[in-house]
């Protein structure tokens, strides 16, 4: 049985994860063609040798990188994706933001008109 440690919930059978991909810098999907994108999402390098991987722990959805020795199979250690990733980058469409920004100062207005039959707030 093989068992992988995972740095939430300790040693668990390998059964219990799911490989998630290389980990890679994830490109800003609104500034590349789309034969780039598809690059990325779809072409895996396959390197032989040591590699960082995305695993998740199934029962707790809990997600994590493995350094993974894939000449050998063997997992050299795993870790919580904070240590790599300090903060979330978000990759919005600039006109989605201008979108968005116009939702949230029309909804001020809305917030306590109140239904004319019944009276109540909506």
């Amino acid at each position: 049985m093989k068992i992988i440690e995972c740095p939430l919930n300790g040693p668990r059978n390998a059964q219990e994860f799911v490989f998630g991909g290389d980990v890679i810098n994830h490109p800003n999907p609104h500034l590349i063609s789309d034969d780039q994108w598809a690059n990325y999402v779809f072409i895996e390098e396959n390197r032989a040798g040591v590699v960082q991987e995305w695993w998740c722990h199934v029962p707790t959805a809990y997600w994590f990188i493995a350094e993974r020795d894939t000449v050998k199979d063997e997992i050299l250690r795993t870790f919580d994706p904070s240590e790599i990733y300090k903060e979330r980058i978000d990759y919005n469409r600039p006109e989605v933001e201008a979108q968005s920004q116009d939702t949230k100062n029309n909804k001020v207005g809305e917030v306590n008109s109140t239904n004319k039959e019944t009276g109540s707030s909506i």
